[in-house]
């Protein structure tokens, strides 16, 4: 049993302040005496946001404690090259989002992911592909909260996750019901400012750790002779398929085109995404640099000093370390950095992670209450009803969150695989019906149903599911790219589809959304 880390508590529970406080002044900051509507400052901050706001939470958009704790550990566990994947793939999921959806989703002055979808498809089809949006959002929100808990035991010692969690949801709900997307915006300010100081004290004496810069840049930080590499095609085909999930999968996300439609004008969403998608990139060096100077890194030896017994010693440390590598930026910053410091970088990463909570539960919560209640449901609801329901369902999915990471142990593989589902469904959806003037309601359906039965036929370990379609060279950590095959059949399905039936099921015209 370790000991409890109290000034990492401390400092954990003082960010948490900070972000909260942050959240709540912001909130009070709403453009609503100005005339804005009510649901647009709720949901979208009034459009009002200043561009430098704008451009931080753009970018916070993928760059949370999740992004970084996941960048170091590929990169310690696989190598630079699965270790940079997330970065850059991301990244260019900003910059294809910027160049081709941004501004026409903007000038549209649509409200959610979903609306361009009802503008297109209808309601009843909006209201079926909102479904794996809402999911894959909660889920993630979940998946947040796990690792959250789980670095509260491993570092901080704090053996009872339920209040860790619960702690860290309470927090990032209620700022979020009183303030709405400015307060999660301002948030995300605070979030990267303290990665970039929490991390960029660390670093330097990471790097010492790891035996100096020289090590790092030697070829066997890595651990892989890209050549080598990439002449496997069994790796390079597994490679490619998640690498295009994360850049197209990344762009058909309702957290993502919540700051896209908060952007003032058409032009300033291109632009702000397309800045925000270098910043992405930038923000990936630092937990690269750790997850390369980790494989360098004595571990028997700091697991030997007063810090490393605490956390159990070297081999409760390395085993750790073995079985889940999650635990590398946590151990590197208890370990490998003075105390002051160490403080103040999991501090910071704790509260990275918990504030990348708020913009998801805000996300699904904006796509039930618009799209679900006001469009489908309620269609006369006022503004006041619609925020209200948006505050209601801020609780109550948060609270749905919170009880799936309590009791869900594979809540982290539910979340891939709602990204799978987004990606494989969403993207190609959402696409037709911005570019494609004949995309009709049964190209929609027809696609909808293609991509569906051809991800679910390469199974599923999470949900217990073998696969049935026979894809070539099949293994079941999946090295065949049945996911983008998934996608590109939905998507020529759909297009097909919509110009067989063209006469009996006339495409609607892409067009703003009433009320």
């Amino acid at each position: 049993m370790q000991d409890v880390f109290w000034p990492g508590v401390a400092a954990v529970f003082a960010m948490y302040g900070l972000v909260f406080l942050v959240g709540v002044l912001a909130g009070r900051g709403r453009s609503e005496s100005k005339g804005q509507d009510e649901v647009s400052e709720m949901l979208l901050a009034g459009r009002s946001l200043p561009l430098w706001v704008g451009l931080l939470t753009m970018t916070a958009t993928w760059v949370g404690g999740g992004y970084i704790n996941g960048t170091a550990e590929y990169t310690y566990s696989a190598g630079l090259l699965w270790g940079a994947q997330a970065g850059v793939g991301y990244a260019l999921s900003l910059i294809l989002g910027g160049l081709f959806f941004a501004r026409r989703m903007r000038a549209m002055n649509y409200t959610t992911l979903v609306d361009p979808l009802e503008s297109r498809y209808g309601k009843g089809v909006a209201a079926t592909l909102m479904v794996p949006a809402v999911l894959a959002e909660t889920f993630w929100s979940a998946a947040i909260l796990v690792a959250l808990g789980t670095t509260f035991d491993a570092v901080i010692g704090l053996e009872n996750l339920t209040v860790a969690i619960l702690v860290s949801a309470t927090v990032a709900i209620a700022y979020t019901v009183g303030g709405g997307l400015r307060a999660v915006a301002y948030t995300d300010v605070i979030q990267l400012f303290l990665i970039l100081v929490g991390l960029g004290l660390a670093l330097p004496f990471v790097i010492d750790a790891a035996g100096g810069a020289a090590v790092l840049m030697q070829p066997a930080a890595d651990g892989v002779d890209p050549l080598a590499w990439f002449g496997s095609m069994r790796e390079t085909v597994a490679y490619s398929d998640f690498f295009i999930l994360l850049m197209l999968g990344g762009i058909p996300w309702n957290v993502y085109f919540q700051r896209v439609l908060s952007a003032r004008t058409p032009e300033h969403a291109r632009y702000l995404s397309l800045a925000a998608g270098v910043l992405c990139a930038l923000m990936a060096i630092p937990p690269i640099l750790f997850g390369l100077a980790a494989r360098h890194i004595d571990w028997v030896a700091l697991g030997a000093t007063t810090a490393g017994m605490a956390l159990g010693g070297p081999d409760v440390i390395t085993a750790n370390l073995a079985e889940n590598p999650a635990f590398v930026m946590p151990y590197t910053l208890r370990l490998a950095v003075p105390l002051w410091i160490s403080v103040l970088g999991l501090g910071a990463i704790a509260a990275a992670v918990m504030s990348s909570v708020d913009s998801s539960i805000l996300s699904a919560s904006s796509l039930v209450a618009w799209n679900g209640y006001r469009r489908l449901i309620n269609p006369a609801a006022t503004a006041e009803q619609v925020t209200k329901m948006v505050r209601i369902l801020v609780v109550a999915l948060g609270s749905f969150a919170t009880v799936v990471a309590l009791k869900v142990q594979s809540v982290a593989a539910l979340w891939y695989l709602c990204g799978d589902v987004v990606y494989t469904v969403l993207f190609p959806q959402l696409t037709l019906a911005l570019f494609d003037s004949k995309a009709n309601r049964s190209g929609a359906l027809a696609g909808l149903a293609v991509s569906v039965f051809m991800r679910l036929g390469g199974g599923d370990g999470t949900l217990g599911l073998p696969a049935f379609l026979p894809y070539p060279d099949w293994q079941p950590t999946g090295d065949f790219p049945f996911r983008t095959l998934a996608m590109l059949c939905g998507l020529l399905t759909a297009i097909v589809v919509s110009r067989l039936t063209a006469a009996s099921d006339p495409a609607k015209p892409l067009a703003p959304l009433e009320g």
